[in-house]
């Protein structure tokens, strides 16, 4: 079904309740929106079938799993590889989201690491790859903001 592009009032309290906490029961989220529980539920089933919403999902806190290294790592591709690359790239299960920007490089990685050496790995693999130019990684330190945007 193709989306609509337009949401309205109760489509918007709909989504952030769900971006604050994705298991609330319909009762609950009809209550933060405001509306009924049955108009909740259609919007929400509508949502999902226009690609809206896109699934639901827990999140971790990386760290406490084992994850002490989280980095961003730009890379410089060449022209018309980028596709290529980046696929491949994509496959790892180190990697959180990879990125098509403007700027300097071509590339933003986002990846999770247990320790340093598996971040050694990684950098080495991905420098071999053919087409791939150029990498600056960055540490990340801390975590000042990391939320999806309300509506």
């Amino acid at each position: 079904m193709e989306p609509s592009n337009t949401i309205t009032k109760t489509d918007e309290g709909i989504l952030n309740a769900l971006l604050e906490d994705p298991r609330l029961s319909y009762r609950e989220i009809a209550k933060k929106a405001g509306v009924s529980v049955v108009t909740a539920m259609n919007r929400a089933k509508k949502l999902e079938k226009e690609g809206i919403i896109k699934g639901y999902t827990t999140k971790l806190d990386y760290e406490r799993i084992g994850y002490e290294f989280h980095v961003m790592i730009d890379m410089r591709v060449s022209k018309g590889r980028f596709n290529e690359v980046e696929s491949k790239i994509a496959k790892s299960p180190n990697v959180v989201a990879c990125y098509d920007v403007t700027g300097d490089f071509d590339a933003a990685i986002i990846a999770r690491f247990r320790n340093r050496r598996g971040l050694d790995e990684f950098l080495k693999r991905i420098q071999k790859l053919d087409f791939v130019e150029r990498t600056n990684t960055k540490l990340i330190l801390s975590t000042v903001k990391e939320k999806e945007m309300g509506v």
